[in-house]
């Protein structure tokens, strides 16, 4: 997949999958805007990159002047964007019962209202510049399978599916299509840390058995903004593993255990 000449703008540019989608896209010619919160060093962000061209700029996507502000830059310096990853998420661990509103209102501001901001304004670009391209938006097989001390997560992502197929409608007749790609599990994250025993746990739980890799999900994200993917919009991609498929119990089955139902 050939992105020479072309423009992506990745949100969580310096979390694990920011990196990994931030080096797909480099990789294969496009240049990007790398926007994540202040205090981020976005010149060593960009030195690990192959290319030129790429900037970075800070912005919290929670604040709605904070998302104006991208959006100036991003048409000063290119018009408007080819693709955009909606990419910038957290995963925080806390039961229902215990969890404050003012964490609940953080997980669904980062989560689901700052994909709604950025891909509205992204989009007012891309159409006012005759723009067609694609935006894909970052979720989680969490969508699908409720998790225990992950409810706000799955909640919101849940929800991030659905916004994601309503801009999906609302976009296709300017020729931008919207998708979303659900990656595996990935440990490593600063914003949102887990501990080793969590980490072992649910990567037994994987029916391929390993955690999600830097090409995994970031090919995905390249198909899905490619010309290969013409024809798909609204679509969900899960790209995990197995992992959210259903229960798995690691461990191969005995030639014994088996039984042919007649």
């Amino acid at each position: 997949m050939n992105f020479t000449g072309k423009t992506a703008l990745i949100t969580g540019a310096s979390g694990v999958f920011g990196r990994w989608f931030s080096q797909a896209f480099a990789k294969a010619g496009a240049q990007l805007c790398l926007t994540d919160t202040s205090g981020t060093d976005f010149d060593a962000l960009i030195r690990a990159l192959p290319g030129s061209g790429h900037f970075g700029h800070a912005a919290d996507l929670t604040d709605a002047p904070a998302v104006d502000g991208l959006a100036q830059a991003i048409a000063q310096k290119w018009g408007a964007p080819d693709y955009v990853v909606n990419n910038a998420g957290v995963y925080p661990r806390g039961l229902l019962m215990e969890i404050d509103v003012a964490e609940w209102d953080r997980i669904f501001d980062i989560n689901l209202r700052a994909p709604f901001l950025l891909t509205r304004e992204m989009a007012k670009l891309m159409i006012g510049a005759h723009r067609k391209g694609a935006i894909v938006n970052i979720s989680s097989g969490a969508s699908r399978i409720m998790r225990n001390g992950s409810v706000p997560y799955c909640t919101s992502k849940t929800a991030l599916e659905r916004l994601s197929k309503g801009f999906a409608l609302e976009l296709a007749s300017y020729g931008i299509r919207v998708n979303v790609v659900e990656p595996g599990f990935a440990p490593g994250s600063t914003v949102s840390p887990l501990s080793e025993a969590y980490v072992e746990r649910m990567k037994s739980r994987i029916p391929l058995g390993r955690t999600s890799e830097p090409e995994d999900a970031a090919q995905a994200v390249l198909y899905m903004c490619s010309d290969a993917a013409s024809f798909i919009t609204g679509a969900v991609l899960s790209v995990d593993g197995g992992n959210s498929i259903g229960s798995f119990e690691p461990g191969p089955l005995r030639t014994d255990d088996l039984r042919i139902a007649r």
